[in-house]
């Protein structure tokens, strides 16, 4: 069994990553970095900053305005730090472009918010679901939509195999893509354990497998 990490050396260790991505956002660096902005927003949320985490998402979203789980993030985090109003407001905001992009988990996660925090879910058109060109059934429970089923996991462990069994090849695709833009924004160096955990934590949020689903997969 490896050593549970120790308390203060976790608080170094996100102290550490505030710093590396502050950096990569500094006027003079690359403060129009979207990827870095989350990631910082992550960092200082984990850290328990919560009104800099907002910012952070919210300043993610002015450079990327359709990144809806920075509009999920967002609201939870003013709402994490007290300012309701501000929460309601960018999940308002969020759910519609999840909305219109049919992101399905994101839209769900947002509306589930603004119901806890007694707001309205805004009235949309719902995103119908085609099927595919093969006339097969398979729904992608991120987006909602019909897509093609994976044939195999696309690596082992339960992450892998829940990613099979909801996740449409054309959504991982998507992810492969985005994936790609983390790896050079960010620039990860996946041979190092904190680079690959960054990515697996972009990975993760982009395929909505937030930290419960995270820890009842890995039982």
């Amino acid at each position: 069994m490896p050593r549970p990490a120790c308390y203060p050396c976790l608080i170094m260790d996100i102290a550490q990553r505030i710093a590396q991505f502050e950096n990569m956002v500094a006027p003079g660096a690359d403060p129009d970095n979207d990827m870095a902005w989350f990631s910082l927003a992550g960092a200082y949320a984990q850290a328990g900053r919560h009104a800099d985490a907002a910012r952070a998402y919210q300043r993610c979203i002015a450079i990327n305005p359709d990144m809806s789980k920075a509009y999920q993030l967002a609201g939870k985090a003013f709402a994490d730090a007290g300012d309701t109003t501000s929460a309601v407001e960018v999940l308002t905001g969020g759910y519609r472009v999840a909305a219109a992009r049919g992101d399905f988990m994101p839209k769900k996660a947002i509306g589930e918010l603004l119901t806890k925090l007694g707001a309205p879910v805004p009235q949309v058109e719902e995103v119908k679901i085609a099927a595919t060109a093969t006339g097969g059934t398979f729904i992608c429970q991120r987006t909602g939509k019909a897509g093609t089923k994976m044939a195999r996991p696309p690596f082992r462990g339960p992450v892998g195999a829940w990613i099979a069994a909801n996740i449409s090849n054309e959504t991982w695709g998507d992810w492969i893509r985005q994936g790609t833009k983390v790896i050079n924004e960010l620039r990860l160096d996946l041979s190092r354990d904190e680079d690959g955990a960054t990515y697996e934590r972009h990975m993760r949020d982009y395929l909505g497998i937030d930290d419960a689903l995270l820890a009842e997969l890995n039982k």
